[in-house]
């Protein structure tokens, strides 16, 4: 069982997400915006990270790079999970430290396919 954190500021999104992982068997820690976000990967130091990118103020890419950037957080693996769909959304999340990157709208089985080849080690750009 693994402890990922869910940053996401829509509420059907984070409950969406939320019950897929905790479906899963893992433990889901949540936060509303990308700096509660990077404050709770550094108190929680969880084992991955699903990170929206289409938030107010701290923004996903900035939220990825924050947290893959510091040294006590550097090691946890971030995945985007966003709307944006551009080929150029995708390059700048990789650039910015993210290991995987899946669209939204996505199915439960995309979701599980990222979450296991990212906990596993491996990089699952989607």
């Amino acid at each position: 069982m693994a402890r990922i954190l869910i940053v996401d500021d829509s509420p059907s999104q984070l409950m969406g997400i939320r019950r897929i992982v905790e479906k899963l068997g893992h433990e889901a820690l949540t936060a509303e915006n990308g700096a509660a976000g990077v404050e709770a990967a550094k108190r929680e130091l969880p084992d991955l990270i699903l990170m929206d990118v289409v938030m107010p103020n701290l923004n996903g890419f900035q939220a990825t790079r924050a947290v893959t950037r510091d040294p006590t957080t550097k090691h946890i693996p971030v995945v985007l999970v966003t709307t944006k769909d551009q080929d150029t959304d995708r390059m700048w999340g990789m650039r910015q430290g993210a290991k995987a990157y899946i669209t939204k709208p996505f199915s439960e089985s995309e979701l599980l396919e990222i979450i296991q080849s990212t906990l596993l080690g491996g990089d699952a750009a989607a």
